[in-house]
């Protein structure tokens, strides 16, 4: 009877396997605060150099006009391109007479005509990310989120600064700015799916604004009414960017310049906590 030879297994190391990174949405809110907004363009032009693209969008009065065009697919660079050609006069086409019985002196359309212009007349819901508008409903208070519809109209709507813009009427119900209950919107960008949150606050203390004109101090008051909602909301976010601004009114759009460089100096700052908090979610 023949015996077979006895077979030994070979040891197998086993190989590791990477393990895939979860994938997280990153979501951008963009804050109000008029031409400071400017900086949010620098915050944006910072996180594409370091390959950070957000995927869901949301802004509140300024942060809605850089919002919509972001995402409609332009990058930081042609950002920064539209804003230095921009033209003051080509969004702020004044009501005449100045000061008639009309409920603000801006009446929105060249904003709303400039918005659909730089995103080829999109409208919200077939932008290339998924954006939202913040909105305060006049009647009732309500913050109120557009993903649907004129992105033209939406922005106007979430940048109609009482007394300065004209209400937005839009389906029987009148709009104005978002800043007055969501002067960054983080809660929003959580709603639209957003894992990750990045807050871009251009917004600045009540007493640095010792502006005399009648927009500044309607811009300082919206800032005044914002505050203690902006402290609780920002709490939300995972990140906060604080362009550093202190001289820059809200009617300053000479300063574009130095704002874009502002919001890329704050955002380069938060950097390594950005990437710290986007990696530990990647790896759970």
């Amino acid at each position: 009877m023949s015996t077979q030879p006895s077979v030994v297994p070979t040891p197998v190391t086993a190989i590791p396997v990477a393990k895939a990174n979860r994938p997280v949405r990153i979501g951008l809110a963009l804050g109000g605060g008029a031409a400071r907004g400017f900086a949010h363009i620098g915050v944006i032009k910072a996180l594409e150099s370091q390959g950070i693209q957000a995927d869901i969008v949301v802004g509140t009065s300024a942060g809605s006009v850089v919002g919509a065009m972001y995402a409609a697919g332009n990058n930081g660079f042609a950002l920064q391109k539209m804003a230095l050609e921009m033209d003051e006069a080509t969004i702020s086409d004044w009501s005449l007479p100045l000061f008639a019985k009309s409920s603000g002196v801006l009446k929105g359309d060249a904003l709303q005509a400039y918005v659909n212009r730089m995103v080829h007349q999109t409208p919200i819901e077939k932008l290339k990310k998924p954006f939202g508008a913040v909105a305060t409903d006049l009647s009732s208070g309500q913050a109120v989120l557009f993903q649907r519809g004129n992105t033209g109209t939406a922005v106007r709507a979430s940048s109609a600064v009482p007394a300065v813009f004209q209400p937005v009427r839009i389906n029987d119900r009148q709009y104005v700015d978002g800043g007055l209950v969501a002067p960054v919107p983080v809660r929003f960008a959580r709603d639209m799916g957003a894992d990750l949150v990045i807050a871009v606050n251009i917004s600045q203390q009540p007493e640095a604004q010792n502006g005399n004109s009648t927009i500044d101090i309607l811009l300082q008051t919206v800032t005044i009414m914002g505050q203690s909602i902006n402290q609780f909301e920002l709490k939300q976010a995972d990140v906060v960017i604080r362009p550093e601004l202190p001289s820059m009114k809200g009617s300053d759009f000479a300063g574009r310049n130095l704002a874009i460089l502002a919001g890329e100096r704050a955002a380069m700052a938060v950097m390594p906590e950005l990437k710290q908090k986007l990696k530990a979610m990647q790896e759970r």
